[in-house]
């Protein structure tokens, strides 16, 4: 069917002499207990790594009294995510030459460098500022293989009926890492006006407990980089599947069957818009919802439960879509049908004073907090119909293009708010037209599933 579909030969389980058993059985197939091992080494990796690139936006007041950063600081704090992801095709080389763990190691030590770097204690403010700024970014460069790598993962390690399930957990922990910085910065960090009335600490305190957060990630993340490089396997001695062992496309040709299959850059961008404008609006929440008189800490708690709901949500669609094959087109429509009405709700509530709409803490923080939901679970859903969509290019190489795209939206969003900082109600806009936008072109992708194909018919 052109460029998008797999051919029969491409189809063909690749019987490798690890593989090959000396029976009549085309491919042995076995799941070991050690997947979940290496599934919770790289969730709490992608935990990690969301926390410290979401660190400065949910505690933003107290950055500006104890650094000195402006508004324009803090979305390029945000923004050295997105610039992260700017070397992704070596880290899908890396992926798919060397495998997960080269990979993989090489993002860990990022993380530990940066989180070393911008935990130096020194007392010169502006240099201290490119330190943090350093730091961010080393962080930053671990994103292209903690964010794309989840489906790869899954179908290295689980089989067919627990593969959805796992590329959910392995996804979204980098979410709820932005999620636990809401949640832990806010409460461990005071805002400036509340640090003495409320806490009794003074202002200067402030820097204290930035620090204090700082030594503690940067603790948690030597933990596991050593847990990394002690046991982390690139694949199992066995295959799970007959889709874990079946023959793939090489580099070159994958990035050319990607480039030129009209069905994954339709969905590609479905993906990327909304995903990467709601990654750059959540990152600034707390600058967002200011002007709705809604403090540091509140703004930290809608942001903690939208993406904690997120992935509760996420999971649990994961789970029916397990039980449940060749329904990912409909559940997007649903999920994007809601996160397209909830992003229209807040928009509206947020101009109470032109739409005369009943503006309550309760309705902002519902209809916010909804569209994280909706947005969030949506992730590991896209990521397994781009995988059956495109089959059989390479999970790694297939999603490092489309969170690339992502970042990329993320990125030129959080570019204009370095420029557009007084005024941000148009983010709001931006999230409800990209909902729009993701929801119409879903409704006219045509879907697929050549993964789902070769492990129904082939293995039986």
């Amino acid at each position: 069917m052109g460029a998008g579909s797999s051919t029969e030969a491409e189809r063909e389980p690749l019987l490798g002499p690890a593989y090959v058993g000396t029976n009549t059985q085309p491919v042995h197939s076995r799941v070991y207990g050690r997947r979940w091992l290496v599934l919770t080494l790289f969730s709490l990796l992608g935990l990690l790594q969301g926390m410290v690139w979401n660190f400065w936006g949910p505690i933003e007041n107290s950055a500006v009294q104890a650094y000195g950063f402006s508004k324009s600081d803090i979305a390029v704090l945000v923004l050295w995510g997105p610039v992260g992801f700017i070397p992704w095709l070596l880290f899908m080389w890396l992926m798919d030459k060397k495998g997960l763990r080269s990979s993989l190691l090489l993002s860990a030590f990022f993380m530990l460098l940066g989180a070393a770097l911008r935990s130096i204690p020194v007392t010169d403010k502006p240099l201290r500022r490119w330190m943090i700024h350093g730091g961010q970014f080393l962080n930053g460069l671990a994103g292209p293989t903690i964010m794309s790598a989840g489906p790869f993962l899954s179908t290295t390690w689980f089989a067919p009926d627990q593969r959805a399930t796992a590329t959910a957990v392995a996804t979204l922990f980098s979410y709820l890492g932005g999620a636990a910085s809401f949640l832990v910065g806010p409460l461990i960090v005071p805002a400036p006006n509340d640090s003495q009335a409320a806490t009794g600490l003074s202002n200067s305190s402030i820097p204290s407990r930035i620090q204090l957060v700082m030594y503690a990630e940067l603790a948690a993340i030597a933990v596991l980089f050593t847990a990394v490089l002690l046991y982390f396997p690139s694949r199992p001695p066995v295959p799970p599947s007959v889709a874990a062992a079946s023959q793939r496309l090489s580099y070159r040709s994958s990035i050319c069957r990607l480039l030129s299959n009209f069905r994954f850059l339709m969905i590609a961008l479905a993906y990327a818009v909304p995903t990467g404008v709601i990654a750059g609006w959540s990152g600034v929440l707390d600058m967002v919802l200011t002007p709705v008189n809604v403090s540091q800490v509140n703004a930290g708690w809608v942001g903690f439960w939208s993406t904690v709901g997120g992935c509760i949500f996420g999971v649990a669609m994961a789970r029916f879509a397990d039980s449940i094959r060749g329904m990912l087109k409909l559940i997007l429509v649903l999920m994007l049908a809601g996160a397209s009405l909830s992003s229209t709700w807040f928009t509206l509530t947020c101009l109470s004073s032109f739409t005369h709409l009943p503006s309550t803490s309760a309705i902002l923080y519902t209809s916010c907090i909804l569209v994280g939901i909706f947005i969030n679970s949506s992730v590991p859903i896209f990521f397994e119909l781009f995988i059956e969509t495109v089959y059989p290019v390479p999970e790694g190489i297939t999603c490092g293009v489309v969170t690339f795209l992502g970042n990329l939206a993320t990125g030129l969003l959080l570019f204009f708010l370095t420029f557009y900082c007084t005024d941000v109600s148009w983010l709001n806009w931006c999230v409800t037209g990209s909902c729009l936008f993701s929801l119409v072109l879903i409704l006219f992708f045509r879907e697929s599933y050549d993964r789902l194909y070769l492990d129904v018919f082939v293995s039986v």
